[in-house]
């Protein structure tokens, strides 16, 4: 519900992006993540800027080539997703953040039924039917022509 506390809380005018962490968001985020691998250089990267970018990508949807100059660039925005793909560091992120917010909502911490819904799918705009009809025309005209398929029986 939308309260005075919770609109204070939830602001993110004072944010660079809207899309930016929030000090209570990052200390829930930091934890997860692992470390630089030992015997290494030195990560040079802030990891909040790169969780920074990561996330205004995917909540504007703009292009890797478009992203802003004041983030990382976008070479090592996506080799840190990539990477937390990878090892599970984004699954382990999607867990901690999504199962509070079922319990807040009233549900279980974790889902037990699921629903896949039925689609039609078209074929492919260019020809799809048609080439499948073809093929079955040129299958159904060799049997046709050979009188022997007809009269050897199978079996």
């Amino acid at each position: 519900m939308w309260t005075v506390e919770n609109r204070r809380r939830y602001n993110r005018d004072t944010l660079r992006y809207p899309s930016d962490l929030t000090e209570e968001e990052w200390s829930l985020v930091e934890p997860l993540i692992r470390p630089a691998k030992p015997g290494g250089n030195r990560r040079r990267v802030n990891v909040r800027e790169v969780m920074n970018g990561i996330l205004y990508v995917l909540s504007t949807g703009c292009q890797w080539r478009a992203v802003p100059k004041d983030l990382p660039p976008r070479s090592t925005l996506f080799g840190y997703l990539d990477l937390w793909i990878y090892d599970g560091t984004l699954d382990d992120l999607h867990t901690v953040l999504y199962e509070p917010c079922r319990v807040q909502g009233g549900g279980d911490p974790e889902p037990k039924t699921a629903l896949i819904g039925r689609q039609r799918v078209k074929s492919a705009e260019k020809g799809g039917h048609g080439l499948t009809l073809r093929a079955m025309m040129r299958v159904n005209a060799s049997r046709a022509r050979n009188t022997r398929s007809r009269l050897i029986p199978r079996g």
